[in-house]
Formats: C-alpha cells, sequence, structure tokens
C-alpha cells in the first residue's frame, strides 16, 4: 500500500538538499578563492621575474650592442695591427735584401729559414743552398768546392771547427777569405728560441784600406825616421863649427879688449848661442810632433837642480843687475824621482824667459810643497819676474807654437815661439799641468804642479853649527832677505836684518852676533866698506858674503880670515856646509887664528888628460879654454889613436868625440873598456847630437858623461873637476 508523502518531511528533505548545496557552495568558494590568491601570488611572483629578466635582457642586448662595437673596432685595430705587421715585415725584407753584407737566419736545427741575396749570392753556382738547407751542408761546399781559402787546413777539421763555434756558449767573430779575393767577417748569435741569427760582413774593402794605412804608416815612420836622422846631421854640422865660432868668442873674451871689441865679443856669443837654442827648440819640437820624446824618471835633487838652472843663467841676469831669487820649501824633500834632464830644460826655459824680459828687477824660483797625492809629493814650481808682462788678450794663446807674445812688427826679443810650447808639452807629459799669471808692465808668474814620488834615500837635512844662535843678515833686496831670515829663524837662530852700514855695525855691537850675512851688492853701500866696518866690531865672527859671482870677491876673501863666499841665490846646505867648514878651522871667539896650520896637503901632478877629436878647430879651442889649468894634454885625431894612447900612455880622464874617421867614439871606448886598466878611465863624450835617443846610444857604449857642443868653458871645467881622480891638483896655474 502507498504510503503517503509527507509535506513537512519534503520540506525537510528540500531544507537538507539546500543546506548541503550551501555548504557545497561555500567550500567551492573558498577552494575558488584560495585559488585565485594562489594565482595572484603567481602572476605576482612572474610579474616580477618578467621585469627583472626584462632588465636583465635590456642589459645584454646593451652588452651585446657594446661587445658589438667593441668587436668591430678590435676588429677594426687588428686589420691596422696586420697591416702594419705585413708593412714591418716588408721593411725588414726590404731592408734585409738592400743590405751589402749577407743576412741568414737558422732554426735551432740549423736549417735555413731565410737569407737575404747577398748571403745567397755568395752561392750562386750551387742551387741547393735555398731555405731548407742544413749549415754544415754550407760549410761542406765552402771546403770541398774550394770556395774558402783553408790555408793549408784539412776540409773535414775545418768544417768540424767551424761547426764547434755554434756549439760553444759564445760564438766568437771568424774572419773568411774566399778564393775570388773576397773577405768577411762571421758574426753568428744564438737567439733565446734556439735559432741563430748570422751576419756576413764584408771587409775586402776595409781590409785594403788597413793595408794601405799600414803601408801608409810605414812611410811616415821612415820619413820621420828620415827627418830626425837629417836634423841630427844638421845638428851635428851646426854644431861643430858653432863649437868653433862659441869657444873662441869665450876665449876672446877672456882677454884684454876695449869697448868696441868686447861688444863684438859679446855679440858673437850670444848670437852663436841664440843660434844654439833655436837648433835644440827645432829638435824638441821635432821629436814631441813625431811622437817619439820619452821620460826617463830617476832620483834627483830637485833643490840641486833648480840652483844648476840659476847658476847657469846668473852671467845673463847679472849682466842686466837682475836679482835671481830660490824660496825652496824647508819642509819639501830634496831627493825625488823625474827625469831630471826634462825638469831642467822646463826650469831653463822659464827662468830663460823670465831674465830675457825683464830689464830691472828680480827673478824668483819658488818651490812649495803642497800636499801629498796617490803618486807622490805634489810639488809647486813657480817663476815669478818683474818683466813686461803679458797682455790678458795674449795669454791665451802664450803656450801655442810658433807664437810669440809680441807682435812681429814690433818685436825686440829674439825666439822660434817654441819655448812654451815644448816646455808645456813636457809637463803634460810628466802628468802635471801649467799656467800663467800676468800683468802688462807689471811682471809675469808661470806655474808647474807637478806629483813626484819620493826617492827611496833621502838626504838628511842640513843643520847650522850649535855655536850658532844669533846671527845679523845685511841685505837691501826685500825678497831675498826675507827668505834667509825665514830660514835662519827656522833654525832657531835669532836674527836681525840691516839695509845699510851705519844700521849693521850699531847692531852688530849691540846684538853681538855668531854669524854675519853680508849681501855683496848693496845698492847704497859698498861691501868692502861694510865688512871693514863690521870687523872693527866683530874681529872674528864668521862672514858670509853672498855674491852675485865669487870671482868679484876673490880678492876680497883672500884678504879676510874667517870669511867665506856664497854665490847668489843662496842654498841653505851650502851655507851650513861653509859654516862648518868656517867653524873647524876658526880659533876660538877672542884668539888669533894660528898661522902654522894651513890646509891638507894635495899631489900637484899634473892631470893626463887626452882629447880625442878630428875638427883642427876644435882641438885648439879645447886646448886655448884649458891652458890655465896644470894638465898634460895629449890629442887623437880619430878614434883608432885614442886606443894606441891609451895601449902606451893610460890617462887620467878621456874626452872623446862621436863622430871621427877611421873609428868612431863608441867604438873606440868599447875597445878601451876592453883593455887592462881601461874600466877605469873616465870618458866624457863629446858630440854635436842633442837628441835623447842618441844620447842614450852613447852612454851605452860605456861612456861616463856626455857633453853637448859648442863646449862652454864653465861646463868643462866643471867635468874635469867632477871626474879628475882623487889628490890631483886642478888650480889654476900661478901667473
Amino acid at each position: 500500500m502507498t504510503v503517503p508523502v509527507r509535506f513537512a518531511d519534503l520540506l525537510t528533505k528540500e531544507r537538507r538538499a539546500r543546506l548541503r548545496a550551501e555548504r557545497l557552495y561555500e567550500q567551492l568558494r573558498q577552494e575558488l578563492k584560495a585559488a585565485n590568491e594562489q594565482l595572484r601570488g603567481h602572476a605576482f611572483a612572474l610579474s616580477e621575474q618578467i621585469m627583472v629578466q626584462r632588465h636583465e635582457l635590456d642589459m645584454v642586448r646593451k652588452h651585446a650592442v657594446a661587445l658589438k662595437d667593441v668587436n668591430e673596432k678590435a676588429a677594426q685595430d687588428l686589420q691596422v695591427a696586420n697591416s702594419e705587421v705585413d708593412l714591418a715585415n716588408l721593411r725588414l725584407r726590404e731592408a734585409i735584401e738592400t743590405m751589402p753584407d749577407g743576412f741568414a737566419v737558422f732554426n735551432s736545427d740549423q736549417c735555413l729559414v731565410m737569407a737575404n741575396q747577398a748571403y745567397l749570392g755568395v752561392f750562386h753556382d750551387f742551387p741547393e743552398v735555398e731555405h731548407g738547407i742544413r749549415y754544415q751542408r754550407i760549410l761542406e761546399i765552402c771546403a770541398y768546392e774550394g770556395l774558402v781559402l783553408l790555408e793549408g787546413e784539412d776540409p773535414e777539421i775545418w768544417v768540424d771547427t767551424m761547426l764547434a763555434r755554434w756549439a760553444g756558449k759564445h760564438i766568437s767573430p771568424r774572419e773568411l777569405h774566399f778564393t775570388n779575393g773576397m773577405s768577411v767577417r762571421l758574426m753568428d748569435r744564438r737567439v733565446p728560441n734556439g735559432d741563430y741569427v748570422s751576419l756576413v760582413r764584408n771587409i775586402t774593402e776595409a781590409l785594403r784600406y788597413q793595408a794601405e794605412l799600414i803601408e801608409a804608416q810605414e812611410r811616415a815612420e821612415a820619413a820621420a825616421q828620415a827627418k830626425s836622422a837629417f836634423l841630427a846631421n844638421m845638428s851635428h854640422e851646426i854644431r861643430t863649427p858653432m863649437n868653433g865660432v862659441v869657444g873662441m868668442a869665450d876665449l876672446l873674451a877672456e882677454t884684454h879688449l876695449d869697448s868696441e871689441q868686447r861688444m863684438f865679443t859679446d855679440t858673437i856669443r850670444s848670437s852663436g848661442q841664440a843660434l844654439v837654442t833655436i837648433i835644440n827648440d827645432i829638435l824638441d819640437f821635432s821629436k814631441m810632433d813625431a811622437g817619439r820624446m820619452e821620460l826617463h824618471p830617476e832620483p834627483f835633487d830637485l833643490e840641486k837642480t833648480i840652483h844648476e838652472v840659476l847658476t847657469l843663467l846668473a852671467p845673463s841676469a847679472r849682466a842686466k843687475g837682475i836679482e835671481l831669487i830660490l824660496d825652496y820649501d824647508m819642509f819639501l824633500a830634496r831627493n825625488l824621482v823625474a827625469d831630471p834632464g826634462r825638469l831642467r830644460q822646463v826650469l831653463t826655459n822659464l827662468v830663460g824667459n823670465a831674465v830675457k824680459f825683464t830689464d830691472t828687477g828680480y827673478v824668483l824660483v819658488r818651490a812649495v810643497g803642497v800636499g801629498v797625492s796617490a803618486e807622490g809629493h805634489v810639488v809647486h814650481l813657480t817663476v815669478e819676474d818683474t818683466g813686461i808682462g803679458i797682455a790678458p788678450e795674449n795669454q791665451e794663446h802664450v803656450f801655442a807654437e810658433f807664437r810669440q807674445v809680441e807682435e812681429a812688427a814690433n818685436r825686440r826679443f829674439e825666439g822660434t815661439g817654441l819655448g812654451l810650447a815644448i816646455t808645456r808639452r813636457i809637463i803634460s807629459l810628466m802628468g802635471g799641468k801649467m799656467w800663467v799669471e800676468s800683468e802688462l808692465g807689471v811682471g809675469s808668474c808661470f806655474g808647474v804642479s807637478l806629483a813626484l814620488p819620493g826617492a827611496d834615500v833621502q838626504a838628511a837635512p842640513s843643520a847650522l853649527p850649535k855655536r850658532i844662535a844669533r846671527a845679523l843678515l845685511v841685505s837691501d833686496h826685500l825678497i831675498s832677505r826675507g827668505i834667509i831670515e825665514r830660514q835662519l829663524h827656522a833654525a832657531q837662530v835669532k836674527t836681525m836684518t840691516a839695509t845699510q852700514a851705519q844700521t849693521a855695525t850699531k847692531l852688530a855691537r849691540q846684538f853681538a852676533p855668531d854669524l854675519v850675512v853680508l849681501d855683496h851688492d848693496l845698492s847704497e853701500a859698498d861691501a868692502v866698506t861694510v865688512l871693514a866696518a863690521l870687523r872693527q866690531v866683530l874681529p872674528t865672527c864668521p862672514v858670509v858674503l853672498l855674491c852675485a859671482s865669487v870671482a868679484d870677491a876673490t880678492q876680497l876673501a883672500a884678504q879676510n880670515t874667517n870669511l867665506a863666499t856664497l854665490s847668489k841665490p843662496l842654498l841653505w846646505r851650502d851655507l851650513c856646509s861653509v859654516l862648518e867648514r868656517l867653524n873647524d878651522h876658526a880659533p876660538p871667539l877672542g884668539e888669533p887664528p894660528d898661522k902654522t896650520k894651513g890646509p891638507p896637503a894635495v899631489s900637484h901632478r899634473k892631470l893626463r888628460v887626452l882629447y880625442a877629436e878630428d875638427n883642427a878647430t876644435n882641438r885648439l879651442v879645447f886646448g886655448k879654454m884649458v891652458r890655465d889649468l896644470p894638465l898634460d894634454l895629449t890629442y887623437a885625431e880619430n878614434g883608432r889613436e885614442a886606443v894606441e894612447c891609451v895601449m902606451h900612455s893610460p890617462p887620467d880622464l878621456i874626452f872623446m868625440d862621436i863622430s871621427m874617421p877611421e873609428m868612431d867614439g863608441r867604438e873606440a871606448t868599447r875597445r878601451i873598456r876592453q883593455l887592462k886598466g881601461g874600466q877605469d878611465i873616465p870618458i866624457i863624450a863629446l858630440t854635436a847630437h842633442a837628441l835623447r835617443d842618441e844620447i842614450d846610444k852613447i852612454m851605452a857604449a860605456g861612456m861616463n858623461a856626455t857633453l853637448t857642443k859648442p863646449l862652454r868653458k864653465a861646463v868643462l871645467l866643471d867635468a874635469l873637476q867632477t871626474h879628475a881622480p882623487q889628490g890631483v891638483a886642478l888650480s889654476a896655474k900661478p901667473e
């Protein structure tokens, strides 16, 4: 039976269905909302990501654009660089091809990589010499195909030697001479990557030019030797007759002449000496110009050398009334090492010029030590005068060759213009320097600075006798008086000075000196008068008389006891030495001299002298020069006669001319030295050769000394005195 549906149930059922539908709707709405929220979050994140990616994309696009620009620029730069490299390679290839020398590059396997035509042209008959050929094969072609002169060396050994060059650490240059006349110098180098670079320099013309230079040098040397021989021969030919001229003029000057005759004689003598000086200058300049001047250093006494130069020039200075003064540093070593001959030449030129260009006043030579260097004592030598002076514009060329201070049209003084040039060259050769200071119309000062080593043996310093405590110095020359006074003070001697006779006598009475040093050449008083006045006060006091010429005071010295004469300029050692002698022979003060004592006995045997000379005039001059001496003189006209004279009657001393017929002086000397007793005979060479080389050859023959013609009487007498045997009198014959 059908149950009727109630309406209420229907409503309930419908309500329940509606509730379920609402709940389902709400659930679906919530799910949809959540899905929308999630979708919105995803959309926002996606939007952000898109924005970032879009920004990154923009940056990438910009970078891509920039890279595109860089790539385009890089491509352009690369293209330009490649063009420049190609151009550089082209230029390098062209430069290598245009090189006159061969150039090649070998790789580390010593295979030819590149070579220019100059290199390959050497092997134009050998087509295999091209890129890729090995270096050893090139050497084999050179050796076995006769391209290179092996000078007798085995080809295989030569190839091995050349390969060994490249194996060494350093590849040394090598010269090759080809059979076609070409010569090359190989200069190879190994580069860091192992390749070899080879430069083949063509030296054919260079060797030819070198050979021509050598030939020209030999011709020049031969010409220089011929010129030197010519100059030496001309010197000999001129000096030989000049020996007669100057010698006879010297002898003539010693005779009784009136004023006009004496003027003629002095003119002959001075003109002859001037000619000799010119010859010496020309010879020295010629030798220096040829670069043949040499120094011969040896120990020497500098102070004595300076004094000898001043003594040599004293007559010229005395004739002009010029005072010669020497100021030698008492603390400077005397014995030094240098070439004394050349240094004497320098001093002679400087002092000679000073005397020549000075009319009144003095010439002062100073030697001062200014320190010690690695080379030795630094010495300053200065020559000061009160002469005509040199204008500033002329001082620049005063040391130039063939130049004179005066203009040719106004010259008052003769000369070659070579003296100072030669002097400066000598000083430069000795490692020194030279300078000049001058004022026109006031005077000049020439200076020399040298570093001279000290000699191994030094002379003991000279000292005055201890009894000399007070000294009286009488001189009216300010500079020389000041020098002597300074030396006496340095020796702890209390010194008083006077310039006039009255003052000297007064000081002698008040001061009671132990020594009187009196200048013979006082300007306002006579030395004889002054000495007589002093003797009244100091009858036994030692007196040293300073004279321009000792001969001028010979009579005065003979008339006074306890008096000695010394030549000016004064040497300190001479003063000390003469005072020692005066002190030894003088009686104590207040006692009369003992006239029973005399000088030591001297043998009056004549000095046996042999003079070998082929020129009759020179023999005459020599004989006249020594006529006043107690000599047993023998002549020989050639070397053979000289040897025979020595064999039959040995002399005490021989003067030997060098250039003689039959047998020259060198050969004669060698033969005399071989004779019994011949080694002990002093032999002095007489030569007209002034070149140092010639003098060295002469001395090597066994000579003891050399004198250069023309002979001067003073030099000859000094040689006799120096070489005469001990105990033989050599004083002049009594009138």
